[in-house]
């Protein structure tokens, strides 16, 4: 029998021969990725990029969790790789990087902590809990304010989720992406959980996931809407704040990302080991052969390892100084987001990591666009916004992401960061003046409507420079950070109580009105103003030139109760809930919206590519957009600066600029629309010739049947009737 040493000498050789060899590798493409290496020999070779570091080990995860380190000692243009033979898709992994610890300098490098690829193409685990392991600094020293300087020495690997390696190798041969044009689309924002977490005609394991979106229930409520695009709340890997789960909640938006090439875990129904990726892609093919592009809310300005006080999950333990922005004594980060930190996108190794992300997404994903939160964050020279920035630069001259759809949220919280009107001709952005004008006009606090006829017209004040067109303007009333369009005339104070911040967080600015009461209430009268201007407010939006923009399940009446910030409501409050439509008068906001989207499809005098001149055209010399007082006059330049709660605008379809397909004039018909804020019902004299011998009655918001059009006919030069807040749209005819 062997004695004991010897046991033990054996073990080790045994260890040691399991410990695969690691051959030379390449450094590009960044990542894991798997392959043929020398001798027909199949492996994963792994590449990092690590300036500054004075060694990097690869860690392998068995199923147990147990731990294989590897030394990278091949360095290309500060890049860390290696071939693995044998390593191939579902092995779990991650890095240790070893350097210098001095915060004072902004180099944060601590091997005891497990370090997540930041190219990883999946995630294993939940960055559900974060206990004090997950810091590189000790979390709980006495001094707090110099904790951060403290090296914590205490491994994080089992508390942390790892990368896995995936094999990509879908064919997308099969896929036929909509392309559909700017001027024709309809964006359509959604939470893949929240949509699809009470659908009652999903199968409740694939609720709140991938596949329930591409569940033939889930797209047919969007097909039968008639939206073109979905804006995905953001689906990168994403983790929790810590001061969410201290108060027993989680982040449900997913602002917090922390893997820019995986699929956010935790909404896969198949499984977290590399399968996420595929469900991905399956919905997207699914979407895509309804006719729907796919568009992701990104968040590329920040991480999820907050400022020095926060976890060292990947960029801050690989590089710090090289990924984030620092203040000048470097021990504290540049915070123009407001969440702790943000991205240096002026760093190569970082503008690289973005666009290679932005390009995975749009080459082996199948998605169709991006939504840039806080865009202005990444348009940042050193310090200023400069729209010659090198981001803005990169993207401009790319093959692949100068063609997909753009839409930058143009502002951030830094000094000069508010930049809507001002991105490059490439881009279309959220107009939140669009948002406050039309609130504003539907709650009677416009002093005038100058700023109202420029947003109605697609905002040529703001858009109409170096080529760029109407549909430059995402027009929204809501969106999902603030109320929704019912809580928007329900309630004129946020609720935001369920956040656990005393109701501090969120916005005051809500420009809302509750009609009268504050809250849900039995009150017939509030409750029927209420759904009346939930139609007035989304007409308005649907038939305004630009790209409209709905918020899932404004369509039904949704509510949050008040809170205008649920990040943090991942449960009913958050989730959509589809019995909504049961109810006669959600029912007939669904309808409504459904006729109003087939009419703008219809008609491209409501989507027009090109600005309104106002100006005469054609032989009859009419205007390609006529503004029109009650009376039916054309308005003067002295009733545009005039206190009103009336607003008529007749829109020409005689001569609209371009041309179809096949080179033939798009011509359409006219139609003239009525918006009406006062309380009072409206006798409102219709244009006669030449504008119109007479018109058909088209919308009524007055009605509170909107499951048919009201279809009555109204000589020009007389009068119709215009209920109290309402919106009238009529059709011309001769």
């Amino acid at each position: 029998m062997a004695s004991a040493a010897e046991q033990e000498a054996v073990s080790e050789h045994a260890l040691e021969r399991a410990v695969p060899p690691v051959w030379p590798g390449a450094p590009t493409p960044l990542g894991a990725r798997c392959r043929v290496g020398p001798g027909g020999v199949t492996g994963t070779n792994f590449a990092l990029w690590a300036g500054g570091a004075e060694a990097v080990e690869l860690c392998l995860f068995d199923a147990d969790g147990t731990e294989t380190r590897l030394r990278l000692t091949e360095l290309t243009h500060e890049i860390w790789h290696g071939f693995v033979p044998g390593v191939g898709p579902g092995q779990r992994y991650g890095y240790r990087v070893h350097g210098r610890w001095d915060p004072w300098t902004g180099a944060r490098w601590n091997p005891a902590k497990l370090l997540l690829d930041p190219y990883a193409r999946a995630v294993d685990g939940d960055f559900a809990a974060l206990p004090p392991e997950a810091y590189g600094h000790v979390r709980d020293w006495p001094q707090q304010h110099v904790a951060d300087t403290v090296r914590d020495e205490r491994d994080s690997a089992p508390y942390v989720p790892k990368g896995v390696v995936v094999h990509d190798d879908d064919d997308w041969s099969d896929d036929r992406r909509p392309k559909t044009p700017w001027q024709d689309s309809v964006i359509y924002e959604l939470h893949v959980k929240g949509f699809t977490k009470l659908h009652p005609g999903i199968p409740e394991h694939l609720r709140g996931t991938y596949a329930g979106l591409a569940h033939p229930a889930a797209i047919d409520h969007l097909v039968r809407l008639g939206v073109t695009a979905v804006e995905l709340l953001p689906v990168h890997q994403f983790a929790h704040e810590d001061h969410l789960l201290r108060r027993g909640l989680r982040n449900y938006w997913g602002y917090n990302s922390i893997g820019y090439f995986a699929p956010h875990a935790g909404y896969s129904s198949s499984g977290t080991s590399g399968q996420q990726v595929g469900e991905f892609k399956r919905m997207v093919r699914a979407l895509h052969a309804a006719g729907i592009e796919v568009i992701l809310d990104v968040v590329y300005n920040h991480t999820a390892e907050a400022g020095e006080l926060g976890p060292t999950l990947s960029l801050k333990g690989i590089d710090n100084r090289g990924y984030y922005r620092l203040q000048s004594d470097a021990r504290r980060y540049a915070d123009y987001t407001g969440c702790g930190n943000t991205l240096h996108v002026v760093q190569p190794q970082v503008l690289r990591l973005i666009t290679d992300s932005l390009r995975y997404w749009v080459t082996e994903m199948g998605v169709d666009g991006f939504r840039f939160d806080l865009a202005a964050a990444l348009a940042r020279s050193m310090h200023d916004v400069d729209m010659l920035s090198p981001f803005l630069a990169v993207i401009a001259q790319d093959p692949v992401l100068r063609r997909v759809k753009l839409i930058a949220e143009p502002w951030d919280v830094g000094n000069g960061g508010y930049q809507v009107g001002a991105f490059p001709p490439l881009w279309t952005e959220w107009n939140d003046r669009y948002r406050d004008a039309v609130r504003d006009f539907w709650r009677g606090a416009l002093p005038d409507v100058r700023d109202l006829g420029y947003r109605l017209s697609g905002s040529s004040d703001l858009y109409a420079w170096g080529g760029r067109r109407p549909y430059a303007s995402v027009n929204f009333v809501t969106a999902h950070d603030g109320f929704t369009l019912r809580d928007l005339v329900t309630y004129e104070r946020k609720h935001n109580e369920a956040n656990g911040e005393g109701n501090r967080d969120g916005t005051h600015d809500n420009r809302s009105w509750n009609c009268g009461a504050e809250g849900e209430t039995d009150d017939p009268g509030i409750n029927a103003l209420r759904l009346r201007q939930q139609r007035n407010l989304l007409t308005t939006l649907l038939l305004s030139t630009g790209v409209p923009m709905l918020v899932a399940g404004d369509e039904m009446g949704r509510t949050q109760g008040g809170n205008n910030n649920a990040y943090c409501q991942d449960n009913e409050l958050g989730w959509l809930d589809w019995s909504l439509p049961d109810d006669p008068g959600r029912a007939d906001l669904l309808a409504l919206a459904r006729r109003l989207l087939s009419l703008r499809h219809r008609h491209p005098v409501l989507r027009r590519r090109a600005f309104f001149s106002g100006r005469p055209q054609g032989a009859d010399g009419l205007r390609d957009l006529a503004w029109f007082t009650a009376e039916g006059t054309e308005m003067t330049e002295r009733d545009w600066y005039a206190p009103t709660a009336t607003l008529g605008l007749y829109l020409s379809g005689r001569d609209i600029p371009g041309r179809d397909a096949r080179g033939e004039q798009i011509t359409d018909d006219s139609f003239l629309a009525v918006l009406h804020a006062g309380h009072r019902p409206l006798e409102f004299r219709l244009p006669g010739p030449p504008w119109a011998e007479s018109y058909e009655l088209v919308v009524d918001t007055a009605r509170d049947d909107q499951s048919t059009p009201p279809a009555t006919r109204h000589p020009g030069g007389g009068t119709l009737t215009v209920g109290a807040r309402s919106v009238v749209l009529l059709r011309v005819r001769e």
